[in-house]
Parts: structure tokens; sequence; C-alpha cells
């Protein structure tokens, strides 16, 4: 699967070449963490979609979020190998297309092209290996097959489904810190089946379901049918990245069950941990109420862009909040970056301005203490509205800036 068109980044001085190495939030440990290496490749995995709807600011939040890590990496001269997912078939996707009556491939396609192009209106960039669920089945069976019978298991009945036994992992529990009966409640209510008969523990989680009447299925030496959710990422990440790679991300409402799941599913399969950081963006909302496409309140990025909204605001406004807060989109909140996108631009178009040397140090500062992009902001603020209210001289300072706000914002001036 091809994502999509990288943007053009451009390169910040950085005389001495030395970096205060990048620390974000791991919901395993509950501290900042160090994550990447100080030379080399540094590793990023982020679930990405189910492609049954278009991208909304929760998505886009998650994304832009993990773009800054990206961002903050690269600018400290690490190759990045960054891997996501597109979940092309699921349960959600498959009664989206039945209750539209299109083709599931179809409107898999069809949604994941639109996210494409969003993603490609805000400037973020692309993963290197961008990987269908159903281009991954063969990493999936391959996967499989690392299973131990007291790891993987298939239940007694029909359909006999294949199922892993969470608990074979003695880690089980340690990235959302959940205690039972919270874990159970949550499994319950994102898509999990804990009063499935048949199950060693409600909590073990399905890897490989047996074909259903009118759904799509593959072959394999577990049956003809498709992965599960979470045995999908497990599979790819391993594959393309290794053991224990760098920083698992995705949205809060992944860390459990599906992050909690995939660790744990790679940890007993290949006996080495699955991440060294789990990182999660905060949800968004809609004038303090939970966005979500269940409950048909979505501000969709296409719906902005296609009213005539600069997808520059549109990350403005997403970076304004902190990428681990949650918070409520706002027609104000729009209107406020518009208006910030509008005074950078300003400043940053004159002949000359003030120094901009120091804030390439703050901002630098500023996104390496846990991608604090707030703070970062209102450093450009700053020099923005001083370079307005006096005659500056020096004439590469608006170039700079314009190149900060690209390279570790992703900001287009």
């Amino acid at each position: 699967m091809q994502a999509w068109q990288a943007p053009q980044v451009p390169t910040l001085p950085r005389p001495n070449g030395e970096f205060d190495p990048v620390r974000v939030q791991d919901t395993a440990s509950g501290e900042l963490q160090t994550v990447g290496p100080r030379s080399g490749t540094a590793r990023l995995y982020v679930c990405g979609i189910t492609p049954y709807d278009a991208t909304h600011m929760g998505h886009a939040n998650t994304y832009v979020s993990f773009d800054l890590l990206h961002r903050v990496w690269r600018d400290q001269g690490l190759d990045v190998h960054y891997v996501q997912n597109v979940t092309d078939i699921d349960d959600p996707l498959l009664e989206r297309a039945d209750a539209t009556g299109v083709d599931w491939q179809e409107l898999a396609e069809d949604q994941t092209e639109l996210f494409r192009t969003d993603m490609r209106a805000l400037r973020v960039i692309p993963p290197k290996d961008y990987i269908g669920a159903v281009e991954s089945i063969p990493l999936v069976v391959e996967l499989l097959h690392k299973f131990g019978p007291d790891s993987v298991y298939q239940l007694p009945e029909a359909p006999q489904d294949w199922y892993f036994a969470v608990h074979s992992d003695p880690d089980f529990g340690q990235v959302a810190g959940l205690d039972h009966d919270t874990a159970l409640a949550i499994f319950g209510e994102r898509g999990g089946d804990p009063e499935r008969a048949g199950k060693r523990h409600p909590l073990d989680c399905l890897v490989w379901q047996l074909e259903r009447d009118g759904e799509p299925a593959w072959d394999s030496p577990f049956g003809r049918g498709r992965p599960g959710w979470h045995i999908e990422c497990a599979a790819i990440a391993e594959h393309f990245l290794g053991t224990t790679f760098d920083v698992q991300g995705g949205g809060s409402d992944l860390a459990f069950p599906h992050h909690e799941m995939s660790a744990s599913e790679a940890a007993v399969a290949t006996g080495e941990p699955f991440a060294k950081a789990f990182v999660h963006a905060g949800m968004v909302g809609l004038d303090g109420e939970k966005m979500s496409k269940s409950k048909g309140n979505l501000v969709l990025v296409s719906r902005l862009r296609a009213g005539g909204t600069d997808p520059m605001a549109i990350r403005l406004a997403l970076l304004a909040n902190h990428y681990r807060s949650d918070w409520s989109w706002t027609d104000a909140l729009l209107t406020e970056a518009e208006e910030r996108l509008a005074v950078w631009r300003r400043a940053t178009g004159r002949a000359a301005a003030l120094p901009a040397t120091d804030l390439l140090a703050e901002v630098r500062a500023a996104m390496a203490d846990d991608l604090d992009a707030p703070r970062a902001l209102g450093a450009i603020d700053a020099w923005a509205a001083a370079s307005l209210n006096v005659d500056g001289d020096d004439t590469d300072a608006p170039g700079l800036v314009a190149d900060i706000a690209d390279a570790l914002l992703g900001v287009k001036l």
C-alpha cells in the first residue's frame, strides 16, 4: 500500500552538532522517558485508521502529534523508520459497507485515499512502510506459528476461532496499568468479547477468526478466515521494525486493549519486549463532548478544507494543545489559529526582522521537552509580535523563522 507524498522539510542549522534528547511521557511507567538513539535510526510504529469514514480531528491530532516526534528526530540528524498500518478488514468496515451497499474493498480504498489526502494537506511526513491488514495476513500467519499451545488455543465449539491467552505473558497489564474489573469493562466497550464461551480467560483476545457466511476470508494453516485486530499490529511491527523498537504510538483510547494485547502477543511470540515506550495522544471532543464516529459529532479535516480553511490553520489549532492532553475543538480555537497564522506570515514576510538564533534554541528546547508545541508556538508568537513592532535589521531571520515553523512544527508559512 502506498503512503502519501512527503513534504519538503528544510534543514535547520546546528553549528555544534549537539542536541537535547527528546523526552516523552511513557504510559507504561507514567514518567517522562528519553526516546530515540543518539545516532542511527529511530523506530516508530503508530496505529493507523480503520477506513470506513473520513478523517476527523481526533485522527488528525494523533498523526500530527507523532509527526512532531518524527520531525524532532529528523532535526537531530536521526534516520526515522516509521511504520503505520491501515486496518482495511475489520468488523466496523464490513458493517459500514453492508449498511451503505458499497463493496468493502472500494470503501476501504476510498476512505484510505481521503485520509492520505488529508495527511498530505496537513504536511504530515508519511511512514516509510504503510501496510494494510489484508497485506499483512502472511505476516500474521508467520507470527502465529511462533506461539506454543499454552499461549494460542482454539475454541472447543464452533465457530472454533483462535485466541491468545493473555496471561501467558507474565507482564500483561503493565502498559495501561488497569485493575481487573476496569480492564474487563473497557475490553467489552472497545471490541472485545469477555463473555464468549470457551475462552480460558475473559480477557483472552481473538487472533484468527474463522470464516463467516458472506464475509471475506483467506486460507491459512489455522483455517480459512481473517486475523484479529491486535495481532495485525504485532505482526507488522515485528516484521518491519524488529523487536523492542523505540516508540509505539496512537490515541490514548488504544492503550487498552489494543496496545496492551499487541505488546503481549509480540513479547510471547518473540521472547523480547515489544517497544521501549508507549506514547499516547489525547482525545479530542467537540464543544465539551467526546468526538467519535458513533456519536456523529465529527469535525472533518476534508470538510474544513473544502470550505476554504487553510490546512496550516487546522494544524496550528491542533498544536495549540499539548499532544497528550484531552481537549475540545471549538470555532474560537480555529479563529485563533487563523489569526496566529496571519501574524506569523506577516512577520516572516518582512525583508528584515529581529534575530532568531535564540528562537531556534527555544523551539528546539520546547520540542525536546515532551513535544511542548504550545510553548514553541508562544516563542514564535513573541518573536513575531516584537518583529512587527520594531525595525529589525537581520535579513536572514524571516527565512530562518519560516524554516523553524516548517521543520519542527510542520507549519508552512
